[in-house]
């Protein structure tokens, strides 16, 4: 243990249940609990209980401090469990992690300097503070994966998992439905590349001679997001942006500009702003090529002559869309995957949120949409239609219709369980300290020896 942890651990040990005073004898903090070489501080709980008051109101507060006090013991245990055994976590992995969100809180509050007016805190006070909370999170998330990674469920444990709920007290399930999807992609003619190419090349070239890449990017970029902060990205790390910018973003030297470099997102020119270790933070100038009118009038027509081949039974939908399709479902015949769970069922909201222009409340199974156009991914103009595949009314829970939430929800009490018994025993041979003012929580575990 080096000197800096030694000197914080015994500050630890000191002040457990000592509050912490400043000179005009305000409250500041206090430590409630020490694993291993790890504490816990009393402003650690009242920050989660605040979100906690605000979605269910002041009931049961004591109660909801000492869950969410053992849920950060055992957060704790498992970060000291993997510092024992001196399990991995690289620093590349939590820049990366740290670098996410920061971004976010960027994006949220629209620059670095209302961020610090919103929080207080300065970027590199953030950057600090969630170096060591995500490195804590990722470290106990990979003792845990270790623990449970072997841990399976049988069908007949799921089928008992159902049986042990009462039935009164079964979930409701809502509307859900299934899709398959035909996409085309509008041509962009060649003439309208070489007319974007050819705009960004006269806006590097002012930049060359001395103008200032931010105000033009502000200006001209077709980055809605980047354009409000002169193009400003934030940092990131290699593996955050597609491959052809990223090489060319980290090629760069602190203020130099890329040459054209062309994505799926359009073309771009970037500058290097700073270099931080394993992280860049960049600005770059978006220009993408636009599909005509009548590309988009030609693609829509050839969607909807797909379509009506497929109504008169000419075709199947899946069989059109492998031989037509132009999207990432091809191979599957055009089966969606929701983006928000990995599976193919669709809730009521979120189908209303990707897909606003059907009329969901009219479509009955095997109906097939006319065809509309949206953005995609790389927010370019597509055309799709969408076939409404299956759809499961509202319902209690049950095996037939919902198995996969039972099996997961099955798979996670079976982890669970693992990682508690594993607690109960490693808590016997770790140094554990509660303050008096939690002693008298009623924990599912033996915290306090």
């Amino acid at each position: 243990m080096n000197t800096r942890k030694i000197v914080i651990l015994f500050i630890a040990l000191t002040a457990l249940c000592n509050t912490a005073k400043s000179q005009h004898e305000v409250v500041v903090d206090q430590v409630v609990a020490v694993v291993g070489k790890n504490i816990i501080k009393l402003s650690d709980i009242e920050n989660s209980y605040i979100q906690i008051r605000r979605q269910q109101g002041y009931a049961n507060a004591k109660e909801n401090r000492c869950q969410l006090l053992e849920g950060m013991l055992l957060s704790k245990l498992l970060v000291h469990k993997g510092e024992v055994d001196s399990v991995e976590v690289s620093d590349d992995e939590v820049e990366q992690q740290v670098q996410y969100y920061l971004k976010n809180y960027i994006r949220q509050y629209g620059s670095k300097e209302a961020m610090y007016q919103a929080t207080g805190h300065t970027y590199d006070d953030l950057h600090d503070i969630y170096f060591d909370l995500l490195k804590d999170k990722l470290l106990s998330q990979r003792v845990e994966y270790n623990l449970t990674e072997h841990v399976k469920v049988t069908p007949g444990e799921v089928t008992a998992y159902y049986n042990q709920i009462p039935k009164d007290s079964l979930p409701e399930m809502s509307d859900e439905y299934e899709f398959s999807e035909i996409v085309l992609n509008p041509s962009i003619t060649e003439a309208e590349r070489e007319r974007v190419r050819f705009e960004l090349a006269q806006l590097r070239e002012r930049i060359l001679k001395g103008e200032r890449f931010d105000m033009l990017a502000t200006l001209y970029s077709e980055d809605p997001v980047s354009a409000k902060k002169g193009g400003e990205l934030g940092f990131f790390t290699r593996g955050d942006m597609v491959g052809e910018f990223e090489a060319a973003a980290f090629a760069l030297k602190p203020g130099e500009v890329s040459p054209i470099i062309e994505t799926n997102y359009g073309f771009h020119i970037i500058q290097l702003i700073e270099r931080r270790g394993n992280s860049i933070n960049a600005r770059h100038i978006l220009l993408a090529p636009k599909v005509s009118s009548s590309d988009m009038l030609k693609a829509r027509m050839l969607l909807d002559s797909i379509a009506n081949q497929i109504r008169l039974g000419n075709i199947t939908f899946e069989d059109a869309a492998r031989q037509f399709s132009e999207g990432a479902t091809k191979q599957q015949g055009g089966i969606v995957a929701n983006p928000y769970t990995g599976n193919n069922r669709f809730s009521k909201e979120v189908a209303k949120e990707l897909f606003p222009t059907i009329p969901l409340a009219s479509m009955k199974v095997g109906d097939i949409s006319n065809a509309t156009a949206k953005k995609n991914e790389e927010n370019k103009d597509v055309y799709y239609i969408l076939k409404l595949t299956k759809k499961i009314d509202a319902h209690k829970a049950n095996l037939t219709d919902d198995y996969d939430k039972l099996y997961n929800a099955t798979l996670e009490k079976a982890k669970n369980e693992k990682v508690r018994a594993w607690a109960q025993k490693m808590i016997q041979n770790t140094y554990i300290r509660i303050c008096d003012d939690y002693k008298d929580c009623e924990f599912e575990l033996n915290w306090i020896k």
